[in-house]
């Protein structure tokens, strides 16, 4: 009787180029774009439209119809799961990293900008890819908003702008060729001018509902553009400078100390789970 050869499967070898958990799809982008546009559009109006412009008399309206903004995140985070074909170690790899950024935030929340989630955000960004780095971004604050009780309308803005923050860490030049300590250098001067940047937003998101009367930092809907950057910049300094601060040198620091070790944690965990390797068999021996 003739023996059946088994079928020997041949280890997967990953590829030189850095793997991604999740890549942007032509629709997945596309709504991103959309998403993006919405966003820049919804934190920057105030420099966008004329003061005779109706527009700034619905600003009191505004929480209401920016929430929609989270309808469209999420449908953007659906569709770029569901056209990645997100597998379940993907899908496993998002969870952990999510829930550990999650878990970071409430971490020295409220005492000057201590705020450990923004370096893991970096980091998992820049291993994983700006795919999955907004994917990332948007579910670790939804999550983190949702155990700190933190829901309100600005969460739509806070989904966005971690989305953007963590996208652009995948984002950054030489991921499959740059290491050590330029690669370190690298990740830390994002992290610091992208804190500023994520607060910058998130002032935006807020400073128009303040009373014109009560402050004269406040947005004012009659004056023009150049007098209300002045506000705005004021409105920065003198409201939300030392929080930025804070968040953008612990970013720098736990990057430069952590980061070496979140790294090679991060990046074999990649290569173990072979996100985009198929597997392939041996043909049986004749």
């Amino acid at each position: 009787m003739t023996r059946a050869t088994p079928v020997t499967p041949v280890t997967p070898v990953t590829s030189a180029r850095q793997a991604r958990a999740v890549r942007l799809g032509p629709r997945s982008l596309a709504a991103l774009v959309l998403v993006s546009a919405v966003g820049v559009a919804a934190v920057g109006w105030p420099f966008l439209v004329p003061p005779e412009s109706q527009v700034a008399a619905h600003a009191k309206d505004a929480p209401w119809f920016f929430a929609g903004l989270l309808v469209l995140l999420v449908a953007v985070v659906a569709a770029t799961i569901a056209e990645s074909g997100l597998g379940p170690k993907a899908v496993a790899m998002l969870g952990v990293l999510a829930a550990t950024g999650a878990a970071l935030r409430p971490i020295g929340a409220g005492t000057a900008g201590i705020e450990p989630m923004f370096f893991l955000m970096v980091l998992s960004g820049r291993v994983l890819g700006p795919g999955f780095g907004f994917v990332l971004g948007a579910v670790t604050m939804f999550a983190s908003a949702l155990l700190t009780g933190g829901v309100g309308p600005w969460l739509p803005f806070q989904m966005l702008s971690m989305g953007w923050f963590t996208m652009g860490a995948g984002l950054l030049p030489g991921p499959d060729r740059l290491r050590g300590r330029a690669e370190l250098a690298l990740l830390a001067a994002y992290g610091f001018l992208a804190a500023f940047a994520y607060g910058t937003v998130m002032n935006l998101a807020g400073w128009t509902f303040m009373d014109t009367n009560a402050s004269s930092i406040a947005f004012d809907a009659e004056a023009g553009v150049a007098t209300n950057l002045a506000r705005f910049v004021a409105y920065c300094l003198a409201t939300s400078l030392g929080w930025d601060l804070g968040r953008a040198c612990v970013t720098v620091v736990l990057t430069l100390t952590l980061g070496p070790a979140v790294l090679r944690a991060l990046r074999r965990a990649t290569r173990r789970a072979a996100f985009e390797t198929p597997v392939t068999f041996d043909a049986p021996a004749g």
